[in-house]
């Protein structure tokens, strides 16, 4: 195993540096495509600090709150001893392949040093990991971990919805890992070495990405469009009129339960809560009213920004 850097005790900033030095296990089913939550252009955008990364929201906290729980729990049940590593590892050939693990398994009698990934899922999301299901995303992230450590298996420990505990094995797959190497590779050299962002897609990174590149417009422009670029100006037109009659269908069911519900907050079915649909008091400042009676305190504290509307005429 090859040591880039030893993580304990180092604060959030220097953390941070350490990551943007290559692609870690959350990054690599993003980058690879095969990540719900984060996109190949959210992930270049962070290796090439041109965002700083969210902080962790409520689930992310006590997921890491919870982490000594499940891991204390999967030695019990499992009989095998872990340890924290402490540890950011590198890949010893592809050194853009960084790791750093839940826990190593310690079974130095059987089958030699694993892996841990620990996890926490709430129990809308237990048919996830029904039988030997693993998400997407943390299957590949395992799969990178064992490439970068040079190991043959590892584990997932899993708590679904704070009660249910369960732990899967998985094995070493070289075929999928030979496959995340070049996959990896490509990006971090193609991409982010050049700085040159991955191919444009539907996520909000890649918003991000062309509001930074193109923040202004120049007055009095304009660009001539091909048949092939036209084409996909009717193809948005067609997107946004599905969109639009989607939309209106789900509004429809929304309000068909919503007359169903009546006065009643939650809807349960075979003991399920489905529905809620309960009060909630919003305040917030009445803009308009602020301006025409406080016209000196609305300028005051207006902030006025920037940005460029997209339209299909």
């Amino acid at each position: 195993m090859s040591i880039a850097a030893v993580t304990k005790g180092i604060d959030r900033s220097e953390w941070l540096k350490l990551r943007r030095k290559g692609i870690g296990g959350s990054d690599a089913s993003a980058v690879a495509g095969l990540n719900r939550y984060k996109s190949p252009v959210g992930v270049f955008l962070d290796k090439t600090g041109q965002i700083e990364p969210e902080e962790a929201g409520e689930a992310a906290y006590w997921g890491n709150v919870l982490e000594d729980v499940v891991a204390r729990e999967f030695s019990i049940q499992s009989g095998l001893r872990v340890q924290r590593s402490n540890k950011l590892y590198q890949h010893p050939e592809h050194e853009f392949m960084l790791g750093n693990v839940d826990r190593l398994i310690m079974d130095k009698g059987g089958r030699g040093i694993g892996i841990l990934e620990c996890k926490t899922a709430s129990a809308y999301k237990a048919d996830e990991w029904n039988d030997e299901r693993v998400p997407d995303e943390y299957a590949i992230q395992l799969q990178h971990y064992m490439a970068v450590l040079g190991v043959d298996y590892g584990y997932f420990a899993v708590l679904i919805g704070g009660q249910k505990f369960q732990y899967k094995l998985v094995e070493r797959n070289d075929k999928i890992i030979d496959s995340l190497i070049q996959i990896e590779d490509e990006f971090w050299n193609k991409h982010v070495v050049t700085g040159i962002p991955p191919m444009i897609d539907g996520s909000d990174a890649s918003s991000d990405l062309l509001n930074q590149l193109y923040p202004v417009s120049s007055p009095a422009t304009e660009i001539i469009l091909d048949d092939k670029q036209a084409g996909l100006v009717q193809r948005l037109v067609a997107a946004k009129e599905d969109a639009d009659l989607a939309a209106e269908q789900v509004k429809r069911y929304e309000n068909e339960l919503k007359s169903i519900m009546g006065e009643n907050e939650l809807a349960i079915h075979n003991g399920e809560i489905l529905l809620s649909w309960k009060s909630n008091d919003t305040s917030r400042i009445d803009s308009k009213r602020l301006k025409k009676e406080q016209p000196d305190l609305y300028e005051k504290y207006v902030n006025t920004t920037s940005s460029r509307r997209f339209l299909v005429k």
